[in-house]
This record gives structure tokens, C-alpha cells and sequence, in this order.
């Protein structure tokens, strides 16, 4: 990729996470993205082909805990501590559709 490119997608994932971010913060991300993407490509010239795959890692017993039902808030305790509330509903700010 080139710098130009990395450059304007942070720009335009800074934009879809609503993030201002500064010239020196865009330079800094570009490099660190730069940088992973060089570790990826490491990682793709491991030779893997007779490596089995792993399924699940976790070896021990699950225990599952029987599913009880127990008791909630209520929509105003769940509201009384919001910034904004309208109708028994949080407010927030829209963050789709914007483009």
C-alpha cells in the first residue's frame, strides 16, 4: 500500500468511528497499520500445510449452569443515570447515515 492510501483510510475509518484526529495522530496510525500489515505478510510465509488445525484450545470440562430467570430493573432505574432520555428511551448521538 502506499502512504497516500494508508493516509486516507484512517482518514476515512477516523471519519466512520467520529474521530477527530490530528495530522501527527493520522502519521502515527498510517505507520502502526504499515506495520501490521508487514507482520501479516510474516505470517503468510509460514509454511503450514502440515499443520493440523486447532479446533478448540480449551481442554478442561465445560460446566454449564442451569438457565434461572431472575428479576430485572425497570426501564426508569435502567434511564435515571443516561445524559439524555426522551420517552423512556437513551438518546444518542446518529452515527449512521452521515456520509
Amino acid at each position: 500500500m502506499t502512504n497516500q492510501i494508508e493516509k486516507e483510510l484512517i482518514e476515512k475509518v477516523a471519519k466512520l468511528s467520529n474521530l477527530k484526529l490530528k495530522e501527527e495522530e493520522i502519521e502515527l496510525f498510517s505507520n502502526q497499520f504499515k506495520d501490521i500489515l508487514s507482520f501479516i505478510d510474516k505470517l503468510n510465509e509460514v509454511d503450514v500445510k502440515d499443520t493440523l488445525p486447532f479446533y478448540e484450545l480449551q481442554i478442561e470440562e465445560k460446566s454449564e449452569r442451569e438457565d434461572i430467570p431472575t428479576g430485572s430493573i425497570t426501564n426508569e432505574e435502567a434511564i435515571k443515570n443516561a445524559p439524555q432520555a426522551k420517552g423512556g428511551f437513551f438518546v444518542v448521538p446518529r452515527v449512521v447515515g452521515e456520509e
